[in-house]
């Protein structure tokens, strides 16, 4: 091997670089109640062997096929339907926030009772005594 191979072939292995594009992060696959009932009823239905066929073409893991058979079993049909609300902890916190609200604005209602009540004395108060609180003169 001359010198001249051996500078050509290491730059080949310069110029072939994999791309250095930074690609975008892929979206997680969602998957309706009605696909998987529908896939593990073909799963059922398959003959022995059959199932990994299934599986390769829908692009499918096994993992997939145990956790939807677990939720079916677990609550029927409606554990797989994927539910949109906010989730558990969620409305965990926001239960525990509105009950917070709640007392806040208890004791506000309170204050004010008091303020009230504090204004009401002095009005009073002010009459005995004879003071125009309009004015601010004596009577």
């Amino acid at each position: 091997m001359t010198q001249d191979d051996i500078s050509g072939a290491l730059d080949k292995s310069k110029n072939s670089r994999p791309p250095t594009e930074v690609l975008a992060k892929p979206s997680r696959r969602t998957f309706t109640a009605q696909y998987k009932l529908r896939i593990l009823q073909e799963l059922d239905a398959a003959p022995p062997g059959g199932q990994g066929e299934i599986l390769r073409r829908e692009g499918l893991y096994s993992s997939h096929v145990c956790d939807w058979r677990r939720q079916a079993l677990a609550g029927a049909c409606e554990s797989l339907a994927r539910t949109r609300g906010p989730k558990p902890e969620r409305a965990q916190g926001q239960t525990r926030k509105i009950a917070e609200l709640e007392r806040e604005i208890a004791k506000l209602q309170e204050e004010l009772r008091k303020a009230q009540l504090i204004v009401e004395v002095q009005g009073k108060l002010a009459g005995l005594l004879g003071i125009d609180l309009n004015n601010g003169k004596t009577v």
